[in-house]
């Protein structure tokens, strides 16, 4: 009987499998292998060079600058605004569900659809915020230019702050009430249960939410290449974005598929790094 399970169980397996083998992992496999060439045309192996240089390329220096700024500053901002959303549709009022709904809207929406709405928006003589200004007598802004890296910010905080909310939704919801109950009967205050209660219950979630956030907003492309085109100069180049210009613009496979490999190893290094150290919080 268990024999027939796990031959039925294997069975079912086999198409993930044999989608990770042929969709990811031989990919990696052969851009890893790229990584060590010139690239398009030229397959003559160049040893570790194309990694030595990324570490003395200046552009590449300021595209995983400017990304972990981005990334930092996206995922705080947006991890506090879905907490801060999830404690409020935590309540029981009217609409709460049209609400939910309403949040979450913009992370379903296609990222292509965001960008090409947002840069349309924002743009300096056309942009419907611009004409808003101009209607109220209010100076108009040159928003794709004055602080591109703040707009792509804010814009990815609109798209994924619903997302974090519902994680941070779900963790809320999975916290015996009679918990705040006892500690409302001994006179903590609402402030007081919420940094002395509800924080630490929340430390699994907001784990996941920083893990997945971190890796999300490492790799974004979609907004600097719809929204900004990586300019005004480099100022918005994130690194996956300088990767496809490595790749497109500069036809450099070979040096592409090292940024891109290496900075699959920074991930997984953070990513591990976030791990343990949640894991510790959580222990103590």
């Amino acid at each position: 009987m268990r024999a027939r399970q796990a031959r039925t169980a294997y069975l079912f397996l086999t198409p993930a499998v044999i989608y990770f083998v042929l969709f990811m992992f031989w990919p990696l496999i052969q851009e890893f292998q790229l990584s060590f060439t010139r690239g398009f045309t030229t397959l003559r192996p160049v040893g570790w060079k194309n990694y030595s240089s990324i570490i003395r390329d200046p552009e590449v220096q300021h595209a995983f600058g400017i990304t972990l700024i981005y990334a930092a500053s996206a995922l705080i901002l947006g991890a506090c605004v879905g907490l801060l959303l999830a404690l409020i549709l935590n309540q029981k009022f009217r609409g709460r569900t049209l609400a939910r709904t309403m949040i979450l809207t913009p992370y379903m929406t296609s990222v292509a659809i965001v960008g090409l709405m947002w840069r349309n928006i924002l743009d300096p003589t056309t942009g419907i915020l611009n004409s808003v200004l101009s209607s109220l007598h209010l100076p108009t802004q040159q928003w794709l230019t004055t602080a591109p890296l703040a707009t792509l910010v804010g814009i990815t905080v609109w798209q994924e702050a619903g997302y974090f909310m519902l994680l941070f939704l779900a963790g809320l919801q999975g916290i015996d009430p009679q918990i705040y109950e006892a500690a409302r009967l001994d006179g903590a205050s609402p402030w007081k249960r919420f940094w002395s209660l509800t924080l630490p219950l929340l430390a699994p979630t907001t784990l996941f939410v920083g893990l997945v956030g971190m890796i999300s907003t490492l790799q974004q492309f979609g907004l600097p290449y719809l929204v900004t085109n990586g300019g005004p100069g480099n100022a918005t180049s994130l690194y996956v974005y300088q990767v496809y210009r490595e790749t497109f613009q500069s036809g450099n496979l070979g040096y592409a598929s090292a940024m891109s490999f290496a900075f699959l190893v920074v991930i997984m290094v953070l990513s591990l790094i976030q791990i343990r150290t949640g894991r510790r919080k959580e222990a103590l």
